[in-house]
């Protein structure tokens, strides 16, 4: 284990409209709130960010063109009534299933409300990718998770990468992975088939996965 998932994070037009909808949702709860950024406490030791990115062009589902590159999944005891509340508060419908529901945020991510009896809860995000065994590899390495927060991957045939920070190739989601020793965290990255994507800020630097979707290392 190189670090330990920080925050999956949501690029959004307007990170304030995604937040609130995703609190009336959820029953999330704020955090903190920055001009551009605002975190969430989802519960279950789960973390999500929405921040603002004033150029995003939102994913059209399952159009690979305009690709999701993750999503959530959402437990929820009923999935008529938790699909109604969510369109109530600004959500589009794509697809139902028997055990799922399939509908876009105000930002245009996918998310799907999944029936499960226990209480309404973030159950896991999922990655997209070319191949889901190379990028899981990836990620037990740097994670290291013993399933408390489940981070899943998902093989799209069509897969088309992200480009960041190409607003043509929007990154859509990255996460934020909080280590001790970022010279030596980085170091590991590498080593697993990261690449430096050259940016950074006080107490963050950008990477690329195996996949080549964004992430960034974090420390305090």
């Amino acid at each position: 284990m190189i670090g330990t998932l920080r925050a999956v994070v949501l690029d959004a037009p307007d990170a304030r409209r995604l937040a609130a909808f995703y609190r009336a949702l959820a029953g999330w709860t704020e955090l903190y709130a920055e001009d551009d950024f605002i975190a969430l406490d989802a519960g279950g030791g789960w973390r999500v960010a929405v921040q603002n990115s004033p150029d995003h062009v939102a994913p059209r589902w399952p159009d690979p063109a305009y690709p999701q590159q993750a999503h959530l999944d959402l437990r929820v005891p009923d999935l008529a009534a938790g699909a109604a509340k969510a369109i109530a508060l600004g959500a589009t419908p794509l697809r139902e299933h028997e055990h799922w529901h399939t509908l876009a945020d105000p930002a245009g991510h996918p998310f799907d409300l999944c029936l499960s009896p226990a209480e309404p809860s973030l159950m896991a995000v999922v990655l997209d990718c070319p191949d889901a065994r190379s990028l899981s590899a990836f990620y037990a390495e740097l994670l290291g998770e013993d399933g408390a927060r489940p981070v899943l991957f998902q093989q799209v045939a069509d897969y088309r990468a992200p480009r960041w920070p190409d607003p043509a190739y929007p990154q859509q989601f990255h996460l934020d992975v909080t280590v001790d020793d970022v010279e030596a965290a980085e170091a590991a990255v590498l080593k697993l088939g990261a690449t430096s994507l050259n940016a950074g800020g006080d107490g963050w630097r950008v990477y690329a996965d195996s996949a080549g979707k964004p992430f960034c290392l974090c420390w305090d």
